[in-house]
């Protein structure tokens, strides 16, 4: 029987392939194939093409999220160099001027049982969207994992679109009508969600002030001025990162534990929430927490990237509290080793994809191991227990290291000679060189981000805004930090374009090492031109005399991670 579900994923080195809505021949042409030429994105997939004629086509796969498509890519890139391409330009039928998946006169119409009867390779496959009925056969036979791309087909694709509600874009609805044979029976258009709860539903309430990016999955960022209000940043207006819905864990059914399993499963333990807390001493850290891709929007000003269009609020400042990894690494049986330099931890969240696959990346045991590491098993954030949105009933807390690290709703630990395997881990948060696109990466060559390089940026005043001088100066505020435990030693900023620098004023206490937490910085400057436009930069030199780079050119990558040279603002500014 054909599932309703139109999700499987395809793996193969860093392919994790899950099948969406693929390019149709138009009708009335014929097909050849040729090479391609494209770029992913990490919200919607961009794959480019050339037509017969040689003219530029773009190509969106919307497949079952970001998650997939960087491997895919790759593989076809590596492995099968060739796409359909229009031969018969002149019979090329439009379809962007519809609706997508709106009814269309004249054409066949298909019953939902006649769609489930489209369910493999023999049969076709076929998919409904609303009121629209689309054969997407031809890319399935050239499919590398041929019918294994497939856990269902036969059905209407809005469940898939109501999980990936952030597919849900013209282009990709557009594009979708090129495979369009049909429509469904008038009244059918609904079954398919009729009895289909939104996954989203049972999310979190969240506070209104945060600058949502995208609402399903929820992406959320603080509003800069209010980063540097507190040194500790309100547990409410922390951002949000999340690819999945959240997961709601009723700790009372005494469903939740936590797995962890050392060099091998001999030397495993499982634990409920509250045998963590009593088995182990709790242990308190203060430390930062900023998206891998915090500060995208800037770099997307020199050619766009792939990802959510971050501003500088993808970062915060909290007070943790659990146990201590290492702990209860030693309670299974894991020992101070040279050997762990080869070793590594590996954590899985309970937030899963609709094939079950769970959130997963892993750390070095060296990190995991070091007594002056800090990381913990958090059950608490700023006083309180973890929110749901902030990993409620645990997390891992990764001070100095980027975000993607610390997983929400951990359910399992296990400690590997392999880096973990997931999709997260090998094919996405890694940094290539500005010349590096979708079409030529590797991801095998480049590491895993962990520590995160030094930043800073200017939260008050904002880009463009008008600023009241007093006594002809300007008054700056911002955050500075750098990971890896280097404190900030000093914040230079400069309202001449960089022909002189003045010394800002660090705010919070600094330490030179083991500085997980951020650091604000204030400075009052004098502007020698009011009416006019200024240009503002920030930089930042830890404790390791490491520094910013003055532009976002020099560090551009497909993906838009690690965007952390000079904060550059421009503000109106006049007397008061």
């Amino acid at each position: 029987m054909c599932s309703q579900m139109l999700i499987n994923p395809f793996r193969k080195g860093c392919v994790i392939f899950s099948k969406g809505l693929t390019r149709r021949p138009p009708a009335n042409s014929s097909w050849i194939r040729t090479s391609s030429h494209g770029t992913q994105s990490s919200n919607s997939h961009d794959f480019h093409e050339k037509d017969g004629y040689g003219n530029s086509r773009r190509l969106t796969i919307a497949g079952l999220g970001a998650i997939t498509v960087a491997g895919l890519y790759y593989y076809y890139k590596k492995n099968i160099p060739t796409v359909w391409a229009h031969e018969n330009k002149e019979n090329e039928v439009t379809t962007t001027a519809r609706e997508p998946g709106s009814f269309v006169e004249g054409l066949p119409i298909y019953s939902s049982d006649e769609v489930a009867k489209h369910c493999n390779e023999s049969t076709g496959v076929w998919i409904s969207y609303k009121s629209g009925v689309y054969d997407i056969t031809p890319f399935i036979k050239m499919h590398p994992g041929g019918n294994k791309i497939l856990l269902g087909a036969g059905g209407s694709v809005e469940p898939f679109w109501s999980l990936y509600a952030i597919h849900q874009q013209p282009g990709i609805l557009a594009l979708m009508e090129e495979y369009r044979i049909g429509n469904l029976t008038k009244g059918e258009e609904h079954l398919a969600m009729a009895n289909m709860d939104d996954p989203y539903a049972n999310d979190p309430r969240r506070h209104p002030v945060l600058v949502v990016r995208t609402k399903k999955p929820f992406n959320a960022e603080t509003p800069t001025s209010l980063l540097v209000e507190s040194f500790i940043t309100p547990t409410d207006i922390f951002y949000v990162r999340h690819h999945f819905p959240v997961p709601d864990v009723d700790l009372s059914s005494g469903d939740y534990s936590l797995e962890v399993i050392g060099l091998d499963e001999k030397y495993s333990l499982n634990l409920n929430l509250d045998q963590l807390k009593t088995a182990y001493a709790p242990h308190s850290v203060t430390a930062a927490l900023q998206c891998s891709g915090n500060r995208r929007s800037e770099m997307n000003r020199v050619k766009p990237t792939k990802g959510l269009e971050w501003g500088q609020g993808a970062m915060g400042n909290a007070v943790w509290k659990g146990a201590r990894l290492r702990d209860v690494l030693l309670a299974v049986g894991i020992t101070d080793s040279d050997e762990n330099e080869n070793w590594h931890v590996r954590f899985d969240g309970l937030d899963t994809d609709p094939t079950s696959a769970p959130y997963a990346i892993s750390i070095p045991l060296t990190k995991a191991m070091d007594p002056r590491g800090d990381v913990i098993l958090a059950y608490e954030m700023n006083g309180e227990p973890l929110t749901r949105d902030h990993g409620f009933p645990l997390r891992v807390v990764v001070p100095g290291t980027t975000g993607a690290r610390w997983v929400k709703w951990l359910t399992r630990i296990e400690v590997s000679r392999n880096e973990s395997d997931s999709h997260w881990q090998q094919c996405d948060y890694k940094s290539f060189n500005p010349s590096t696109d979708w079409d030529k990466v590797d991801f095998s060559t480049a590491p895993a981000i962990q520590e995160m390089p030094v930043t800073s940026v200017v939260c008050d005043p904002q880009n463009g805004e008008k600023v009241k001088l007093k006594d002809g100066k300007i008054k700056l505020r911002g955050y500075a930090w750098s990971g890896g435990g280097r404190g900030i030693v000093r914040v230079d900023v400069s309202v001449d374009l960089g022909k002189t620098w003045h010394v800002a004023e660090l705010v919070d206490p600094v330490k030179l090492s083991k500085q997980w937490a951020w650091t604000r910085w204030q400075a009052n400057l004098p502007v020698q031109t009011t009416g006019q436009e200024t240009e503002v930069w920030v930089r930042a030199v830890d404790s390791g005399y490491n520094t910013q780079p003055e532009g976002m050119e020099h560090l551009w990558n497909m993906r838009g991670v690690l965007a952390v040279a000079y904060h550059k603002i421009k503000v109106s500014v006049e007397e008061n």
